[in-house]
């Protein structure tokens, strides 16, 4: 593989492990509670890049922790977690986005 295919390679595979970066709409819903948030330790700040905190994702009938990640900052805007908000008796997903 040279040089080329290697960088290709390595920004197909980063732009597959970012999280969502559209709107916030409100996606999956549950009527079980996820399990409370992990404790995440981010590495250390890094210029033009935002933390993106782990999040609980839903498979099926079960929870799966999707680790936290650097995604390229978006000057201007902030990022806004993803997150579980109670609704009602159940549960509402909201998927990371960027906020004014």
């Amino acid at each position: 593989m040279n040089t080329i295919q290697g960088t290709l390679l390595s920004l197909v595979a980063a732009a597959l492990l970012m999280p969502a970066v559209t709107s916030g709409e409100e996606e999956i819903a549950s009527e079980t509670a996820p399990p409370p948030a992990r404790i995440e330790h981010p590495p250390a700040h890094r210029d033009g890049y935002v933390w993106a905190p782990g999040y609980w994702e839903k498979r099926g009938r079960s929870f799966r922790w999707v680790s936290g990640t650097w995604i390229n900052e978006r000057r201007g805007v902030h990022w806004s977690a993803a997150r579980w908000e109670q609704a009602g008796d159940g549960w509402r997903f909201v998927r990371g986005h960027w906020e004014p």
